[in-house]
């Protein structure tokens, strides 16, 4: 639900495998928001520095960083 919020688009709930990047829903700026959007849902930091693009590039991706880190 965080992911449809942020990039605005149900394809988040549709395909949780779809590239959020490379289908231009998720950009730079969106992903700075998503960071501070799962430390303010979910009490999760994560730092930029710590993922890459590729960590976090589907809705799938997303919800294992979370549930890896809680």
């Amino acid at each position: 639900e965080i992911t449809t919020r942020l990039v605005g688009s149900e394809m988040c709930k549709e395909t949780v495998d779809g590239e959020l990047f490379d289908s231009g829903l998720l950009d730079s700026l969106a992903f700075a928001d998503l960071l501070f959007a799962i430390e303010d849902n979910f009490n999760v930091v994560i730092a930029p520095s710590e993922i890459q693009r590729a960590d976090i590039d589907t809705p799938n991706k997303i919800i294992a960083l979370i549930k890896e880190r809680m």
